[in-house]
C-alpha cells in the first residue's frame, strides 16, 4: 500500500479552514451591524412619518372642530364615513353613533328622494335646502353644498357635503335688514334736515315770489271793486228811468265803456295771478313734503326758472345768472326731488361766487338721446384736487361753521341716483366748478 498523509483527529478543522471561518463570522457580524443600522434608521423614519401623520390628523381635527358649518363625508353607497363637531352638536348625537349609518338617516324623510338622486348622479350640489333630523325629532334647515370624491382611478367614491344652518342665515338677514332700515331712516332724517335748512334759506325768495302775484291780484280786485260800483250806479239810473240824455252823460262820466272793456282782462289777470300763487304754494309744498312722490309730466325749464329765482332773490349781492335753455323741456319724473336738486346746485354756485367781482353763474340744459343733461357752472375758485373725492360725502363742507350743513351735494347725489341718473363734478371752463345732472327724460322707463 502507498504512503498516506496523516488524517487530523475528528472535529478539528484544518488550519486554513479555521482562518476562513473566522473571516466568515466577521462578515456575518458586519452584515448584522448594517442590517441593524438600517432597521434603526427605518424605525426613526417610521416614527417621524407617524409624527407627521399625527400632526396632520390633529390639524385636520382642529379645522373640522373649528367649522361652524356641518360636514359629512360618505362613501358611494351613502354610508357616513366622517362628520365634524358642528354636525354632532346640531343632531345632539355622538360621533361614534353616526359613523357607518346611512346618510339618509341624518335627514328628514321628505329630502330622501333628492339625496338619493344626488348620490346616483355623483355630481356637485349647490344650495340644496335640506333638513337635518336631530335626536329629539327636531328639524333644522340647512343650505347644503357638496362635491363628489374620486378614488385613485378617478371612480366615484362618495360625497363631501357641507351645510350651513339656514337659521343662522335668517338671523344674519334679519340683522342686515334692521341695519338697512336704520340706515334708510337716518338718510331720511338727513334729507329732511337738508330740506328744512334749504327751506329756511329760501323763505325770503319764496315770499318775494308770492308777493308779486298777490299784489297783482289785489290791484285787480280793487279796480274790479271800483268798476262794480260804477256799473251798479249806472244800472240804478237805468232802473230809475232816467232820460236817455242823462244816461248818456252818466255813461261817459262813469266811463262805462272802458269799464266793460277792462273787466275781461282784469278777471283774466286776476285768475293768472291766483294760479301763480297756487303754483308757488304747490311747488313749496312739494319741495318740503316727505310723502312719497309719483312721477308727473312738467316743463323742466319752468322749474329751473323757479328754483333759480327762489335762490337768487334771497341774496343781498346778486350774481349774474345766464340761462341758456330751450323754450321748453317736457319731462316725466319726480318734480319735487328735481326741484330740490336744482335749488341745492344753484345755492352751491351762489356760495362759490359770493363776494367775487364779476360773479357769474351759467345754467345750461338740453336733451341728449333720451336723457336730460343740465349743468350749473360758476366762476368761483373751484374745488381743490384734495377735496374733489369728498364733495359728495355727508357733512363735508369748507364753509364757516353755521354757513352750511354739508348735506346739499350729498343729498343731491343720492337723489340723482334714485332718479336713475347721476350727478358729477368737473372744472368749469375758465375756472370754477361745474356740476352736471343727468336724468332720464321719462323716469317711468327706468
Amino acid at each position: 500500500m502507498g504512503s498516506h498523509e496523516p488524517v487530523p483527529p475528528f472535529g478539528d478543522p484544518p488550519p486554513e479552514a479555521e482562518g476562513e471561518g473566522e473571516q466568515l463570522w466577521i462578515d456575518v457580524i458586519r452584515r448584522m451591524d448594517v442590517v441593524y443600522s438600517d432597521l434603526v434608521a427605518s424605525q426613526v423614519a417610521l416614527e417621524e412619518q407617524n409624527l407627521r401623520l399625527q400632526q396632520a390628523r390633529d390639524f385636520m381635527q382642529s379645522v373640522l372642530g373649528a367649522m361652524n358649518d356641518v360636514l359629512i363625508v360618505c362613501d358611494a353607497a351613502g354610508a357616513v364615513l366622517r362628520v365634524n363637531a358642528a354636525l354632532t352638536a346640531a343632531l345632539g348625537r355622538e360621533e361614534g353613533d353616526l359613523l357607518a349609518i346611512p346618510l339618509l338617516d341624518l335627514f328628514d324623510p321628505a329630502d330622501h328622494a333628492d339625496i338619493r338622486a344626488c348620490l346616483a348622479e355623483g355630481c356637485a350640489i349647490e344650495d340644496k335646502s335640506w333638513h337635518l333630523l336631530a335626536a329629539d325629532g327636531q328639524r333644522a334647515a340647512v343650505s347644503v353644498n357638496g362635491a363628489p370624491r374620486r378614488d385613485a382611478r378617478g371612480r366615484f367614491a362618495g360625497m363631501v357635503l357641507a351645510g350651513r344652518p339656514v337659521g343662522e342665515l335668517l338671523r344674519a338677514y334679519r340683522d342686515l335688514d334692521k341695519a338697512h332700515q336704520r340706515l334708510r331712516q337716518t338718510q331720511q332724517q338727513l334729507l329732511t334736515s337738508e330740506k328744512m335748512a334749504a327751506l329756511g334759506r329760501l323763505v325770503a325768495g319764496v315770499a318775494h315770489e308770492l308777493n308779486n302775484p298777490i299784489s297783482f291780484v289785489f290791484g285787480n280786485m280793487y279796480a274790479l271793486k271800483r268798476y262794480g260800483a260804477a256799473i251798479t250806479g249806472y244800472l240804478a239810473a237805468i232802473d230809475a228811468g232816467k232820460p236817455r240824455a242823462e244816461l248818456a252823460a252818466l255813461r261817459d262820466s262813469l266811463r262805462i265803456d272802458k269799464v266793460l272793456a277792462d273787466i275781461g282782462p282784469l278777471v283774466d289777470g286776476t285768475l293768472e295771478g291766483a294760479e301763480r300763487v297756487r303754483d308757488i304754494v304747490q311747488d313749496l309744498r312739494r319741495f318740503s313734503s316727505n310723502q312719497r312722490e309719483e312721477p308727473e309730466a312738467f316743463n323742466l325749464v319752468r322749474l329751473i326758472h323757479t328754483a333759480t329765482d327762489w335762490v337768487i332773490k334771497t341774496q343781498r349781492t346778486k350774481p349774474e345768472v345766464r340761462l341758456e335753455l330751450p323754450a321748453a323741456l317736457e319731462v316725466v319724473g319726480l318734480k319735487g326731488q328735481l326741484h330740490q336738486i336744482l335749488v341745492n346746485l344753484v345755492q352751491n354756485a351762489v356760495d362759490a361766487v359770493n363776494g367775487r367781482d364779476g360773479a357769474l353763474i351759467r345754467i345750461t340744459a338740453g336733451e341728449q338721446d333720451g336723457w336730460i343733461v343740465l349743468t350749473v357752472a360758476d366762476n368761483g375758485p373751484g374745488i381743490p384736487p384734495e377735496n374733489q373725492s369728498k364733495i359728495f360725502e355727508p357733512f363735508f363742507t369748507t364753509k364757516p361753521i353755521g354757513s352750511g350743513t354739508g348735506l346739499g351735494l350729498y343729498v343731491s347725489y343720492n337723489m340723482a341716483e334714485k332718479l336713475g341718473g347721476s350727478l358729477s363734478h368737473a372744472e368749469a371752463e375758465g375756472g370754477g366748478a361745474a356740476f352736471t345732472l343727468k336724468v332720464p327724460v321719462d323716469d317711468r322707463s327706468i
